[in-house]
């Protein structure tokens, strides 16, 4: 058991494993029983970077989030009253879902499912595919144990996907969405008996029945997937992405972007926040060659909220305006292009590296990236403590900010000059042989 916390502990950042021992100790307090689930899981034992935390919860999942938000200052995201389940963001940008432990049972194809709350083995077993259907106990009784009652483990090691059940794409047809996406982004197979359910599904005409919330879902998944190029590719090769638009065909798919898009996300060193908020960027590249009419038709087929349609409507003239500062003289040093970046939203950042034709905001930008935000990093919270700064403190923040701005403005030291080679010792009369001698 130890060694699965210990695999723990090495793989999550020191605060997502800060996050996991908070959730610990409130659910202890409520005596409540806790668990890792789900990605966060799957991640872990795949050797995959863990971008956000899945908890679930035998009892109050939302009383938890909320005790959460009151004692460590985490924002409640959103709430999902059906399944009981709360999207949570923490002081350090710890991204976390926080769920009840549930039984859903599907009356009709793509209907709302009849939600119960389970035990975390019914929970489980309720789940799309059995990569996702793993648990680790947080509990003090049991702490460190796994729970894989589907052998997702053994799929894991595999790199397969395989559904839990025969009726999974019937009961919720958005997973085959969701098993495109699994595919692209971990690189797995899709095992022969789940391929054929996923083609079965499809000729039963499966697909018409993912109703607009679904979709919306899926999309937001989507938009947060660094390999946006990849998986566009992807759902265009399985006819896929023409469920949110007819008109998302051949040019109209903007591949060439999507790709931009993806190395974009990779410019950010690996770790670092970036405070994104990916729906406004991805839906730019997504309907930047529709006309207004198909675009409406994409907002109302997806569900998409005011507030994220009001966040792409704005992103293009916020980002011109952060592009003019960009292009700005007074940028002399490191520290004031610094200064700059990271407070703007990561949106805004990668919005200007994939659409900006000004040469000196994509050199600014990129030299930011590779080379004064790793710099940064070198400013350990240890380093700014070890000055004797109470840490958590204004006191200490800014002692750190100005610590990060000397280290960025400071010249590279020279290397030492080397020492000129001693001069060769002089040559005997044998040594100059007869050539010399006919010379002399």
């Amino acid at each position: 058991m130890s060694d699965y916390m210990f695999m723990l502990e090495s793989h999550l950042s020191a605060e997502q494993f800060r996050v996991v021992g908070e959730l610990q100790e409130l659910a202890a307090q409520a005596g409540t029983n806790l668990f890792l689930t789900g990605g966060a899981l799957r991640d872990m034992l795949g050797g995959f970077p863990v971008r956000d935390l899945d908890f679930t919860v035998e009892g109050n999942a939302l009383k938890l989030a909320k005790a959460a938000a009151q004692k460590h200052g985490a924002v409640i995201l959103s709430t999902d009253d059906l399944h009981k389940s709360a999207e949570m963001r923490f002081p350090d940008g710890v991204t976390a879902e926080v769920a009840m432990a549930r039984s859903e049972k599907f009356p009709k194809s793509g209907g709302r499912p009849q939600v119960t709350p389970a035990t975390i083995h019914e929970d489980l077993r309720c789940r799309d595919f059995t990569v996702n259907a793993v648990a680790l106990s947080l509990n003090r009784a049991s702490l460190g144990l796994p729970i894989d009652p589907t052998n997702g483990v053994g799929d894991i090691e595999r790199k397969e996907l395989r559904t839990i059940h025969n009726y999974s794409f019937y009961d919720d047809p958005s997973r085959m969405l969701r098993l495109i996406r699994f595919k692209v982004r971990l690189g797995y197979t899709i095992d022969e008996r789940t391929r054929s359910q996923y083609e079965n599904a499809r000729e039963a005409d499966m697909l018409s029945r993912i109703g607009p919330e679904a979709l919306g879902r899926e999309l937001r998944h989507m938009a947060n997937e660094p390999s946006a190029g990849d998986l566009m590719r992807a759902f265009e090769e399985e006819k896929l992405i023409q469920l949110y638009s007819p008109a998302l065909v051949g040019p109209k798919l903007n591949l060439q972007n999507f790709a931009k898009l993806q190395k974009a996300r990779q410019l950010a060193p690996f770790g670092v926040d970036l405070r994104m908020n990916s729906m406004p960027l991805f839906l730019t590249v997504l309907m930047e060659k529709l006309n207004p009419k198909e675009r409406s038709a994409l907002i109302k087929t997806a569900a998409l909220t005011k507030q994220e349609v009001s966040a792409w409507q704005r992103l293009e003239g916020a980002s011109k305006k952060l592009e003019r500062e960009l292009k700005s003289p007074k940028l002399q040093k490191p520290s004031h292009l610094y200064q700059v970046l990271v407070k703007a939203p990561g949106e805004l950042v990668l919005y200007l590296v994939v659409y900006s034709t000004q040469r000196i905001v994509q050199d600014r930008i990129r030299n930011y990236f590779q080379k004064y935000l790793p710099a940064s990093l070198e400013i350990t919270d240890e380093l700014v403590a070890a000055t004797g700064v109470t840490p958590g403190t204004p006191k200490f923040h800014r002692a750190k900010e100005e610590m990060i701005l000397t280290r960025l403005d400071a010249r590279p030291k020279k290397p030492p000059p080397e020492p000129a080679p001693p001069p060769p010792p002089p040559m005997s009369s044998f040594a100059r042989g007869p050539g010399v001698r006919h010379a002399r």
